[in-house]
């Protein structure tokens, strides 16, 4: 089966030569040293910073996972994406975690806790088990990668789904591992161009194709059993299919997920373009441009599920039919997991020639002529599979050669996160583990060639994972919630606490990493909020009580973190030490940076549902989400934009 006109293809095709050719032409400038390799000469302009962060955060798995979500729930699906889909924690690094990292003067986060605890034995193992649980979350973050795009590109191509991720995977990584940072931000610039383009097109043409809100209302109630789905207000309860029924209690939901990205977004801004950028200053602004760019996401997505709906409602009105495809694909394939479903299913699209002929003929029968085109879209639970309503509407519902230019735009996002991955645990491996332990006196050659070598391996071993898992809600799920609350009191304390030692650090790393990856491999069906409340308490545990038992931090080291970083929090026996007029200045910084918090997270959550109901047509939410959202401007004008030209340019 054929999914694409050649057109398609070719505009595919050329894409990815462009992008490979790029890579290739940066390779001398990146190859100057590690601050060119890894952080572009920390030269490069806060504009196509934010416009880099943007891509690394429109990754196209999170695209289809956000997407699912806004199929099943409307609007309101963005409440469910506070996990980490809507970035909340964007809000944090706008405000003042970005600006105290870059303060560092570091390469990476592991490189900051020498600045923060000082050099010596344990801090560098403190650093080695860090970068480790990088490293770990970098595998997590792939493997999410590889299910996402294997299942999008099943879709498209009439070759295995795995084969295909593993080659376009492949490709960026090479790509990366040639241009460094330099090329990371060069080509996230240009996939941005498409992207923010995509958006548009795909945000007016469903808006085009919805009469009015009521009449989409009652059409999204038949095809997914959600009776509020234009709605953008939280409910207590919600309609949910089979194998999503945990997210029924949303105000429940959405109230752990927000309390989980306030928790790590104190923790959050020790990311490359931060640590790579020219100023203070222009921490704030990149971050700002981030938090505008990757508003356009929502309209687009809301606007793939809105499309998909009304293709449902088409092609596939019968649930019972359904169901009893499922079935059938089960009788046929005994064996069949969740996690190789979509490989079967494509197998069988594509080869039906190798299946049984009376398992065929009962699909064709259950689908009509055209079942090749509607099986893709069936899950393993005998219903609408909502991770795949974005390549379904690609496939069925956008033209030829528009749709090669949508299908480009969605790989440029998985890329675009990929490539910063990539760049960002090279820089881990290399500094943390290979210069810091093996060869302190290796030359810049070598170290970008164990660069290379490092990401390779890091790669196959994310494939590896990627292939094993049921679904990319699992992984998503595991990564932010398990993985991500493993490091949570690790992140959160060494900022705003002065006792916090490498000891405690460590043992919070360590109780609440390890705990995060002993319960995917013996736990991996513990929920969500069971995997938060564990390793979240496990990491607070060890960081507070190895902290308590073991001497403080060196009080040299001490007063350099606390007068370069100017942190708020718990650092009463520091603040002492500060004259009155400096300590006078930082308090005014720390307040505004405080109030700018909820201003920040009104404007942007307000910002995406304005967005979203724009595009539904839901004109009278718009009269109640609009004064929010300009509550929001008005705060961080005063808190925010104005202090922030008072911070230093240099």
């Amino acid at each position: 089966m054929q999914a694409l006109s050649s057109l398609d293809y070719g505009i595919i095709g050329l894409f990815l030569v462009v992008t490979v050719v790029a890579g290739f032409w940066m390779t001398r400038r990146a190859a100057g040293s590690l601050d060119d390799y890894f952080l572009g000469g920390r030269s490069i302009p806060w504009y196509f910073l934010g416009i880099s962060g943007m891509a690394a955060w429109f990754d196209l798995t999170g695209t289809m996972i956000i997407t699912s979500f806004l199929y099943m729930l409307g609007p309101r699906g963005l409440y469910i994406e506070f996990r980490g889909g809507a970035v909340l924690v964007l809000a944090f690094m706008v405000a003042y975690t970005g600006k105290w990292h870059h303060r560092s003067g570091c390469m990476t986060g592991a490189e900051w806790l020498v600045f923060r605890f000082g050099k010596d034995k344990a801090t560098n193992a403190l650093r080695l088990l860090s970068a480790f649980m990088g490293v770990v979350g970098t595998i997590g973050m792939l493997a999410y990668l590889v299910r996402g795009t294997s299942l999008f590109m099943g879709m498209f191509f009439p070759w295995p789904p795995m084969t295909m991720t593993f080659i376009l995977i492949g490709l960026t990584a090479i790509y990366t591992m040639c241009s460094g940072f330099y090329g990371v931000v060069l080509t996230d610039v240009v996939q941005s161009t498409i992207i923010l383009i995509s958006c548009l097109v795909v945000a007016f043409m469903a808006w085009h194709q919805v009469p009015d809100s009521a009449a989409l209302a009652e059409t999204a109630r038949q095809v997914t059993g959600n009776v509020s789905w234009t709605d953008s207000m939280l409910a207590w309860k919600t309609t949910m299919p089979k194998g999503y029924e945990i997210y029924e209690s949303l105000t429940m939901f959405a109230a752990f997920y927000l309390l989980r990205n306030v928790l790590g977004g104190m923790g959050s801004g020790g990311e490359g373009r931060y640590f790579g950028a020219r100023n203070d200053r222009e921490c704030g602004l990149q971050s700002m441009l981030q938090g505008i760019t990757v508003a356009f996401r929502w309209p687009m997505m809301i606007g793939f599920a809105v499309m998909g709906i009304y293709l449902i409602a088409r092609e596939l009105p019968d649930s019972q039919a359904v169901e009893h495809v499922t079935e059938v694909v089960k009788q046929m394939a005994p064996d069949v997991t969740q996690a190789h479903w979509h490989d079967v299913t494509s197998s069988i699209v594509n080869a039906p020639e190798k299946w049984s002929a009376e398992g065929i003929a009962q699909l064709k029968g259950l689908l009509g002529d055209d079942w090749q085109k509607k099986l893709p879209v069936i899950g393993y639970h005998g219903v609408v599979n909502p991770e795949q309503i974005l390549s379904m509407v690609l496939m069925r519902v956008i033209p030829a050669g528009l749709k090669g230019v949508l299908i480009m735009a969605m790989l440029a996002a998985m890329m675009s996160t990929l490539n910063t991955a990539v760049n960002g645990t090279g820089a881990l491996i290399v500094r943390d583990f290979y210069q810091n332990l093996i060869r302190p006196e290796a030359k810049n050659r070598e170290l970008i060639a164990v660069s290379w070598i490092s990401s390779l391996a890091i790669v196959a071993a994310g494939c590896w994972m990627g292939v094993s898992a049921g679904s990319i809600n699992e992984l998503w799920g595991w990564i932010i919630m398990s993985l991500g609350a493993g490091g949570l009191a690790p992140g959160l304390l060494r900022l705003y606490w002065w006792r916090c030692n490498t000891t405690g650090m460590f043992m919070g790393t360590l109780l609440g990493g390890i705990g995060a990856v002993l319960q995917k491999i013996f736990m991996p069906e513990m929920t969500e909020g069971w995997q938060f409340l564990t390793m979240g308490l496990l990491s607070f545990i060890g960081t507070i009580g190895g902290s308590l038992l073991t001497k403080p931090t060196d009080r040299d080291v001490l007063e350099n973190f606390y007068k370069t970083t100017r942190p708020f929090g718990f650092w009463g026996p520091l603040k002492k030490t500060l004259p009155e007029d400096v300590r006078v200045k930082m308090d005014a910084e720390n307040r505004n940076d405080i109030l700018t918090i909820p201003f920040a997270l009104l404007a942007q959550v307000t910002l995406f549902l304005l967005a979203m109901q724009l595009v539904i047509k839901a004109y009278s939410s718009i009269a109640w989400t609009l004064p929010l959202f300009l509550i929001g401007v008005i705060g961080l004008r005063i808190f925010w934009w104005k202090p922030l030209w008072k911070l230093s340019d240099k």
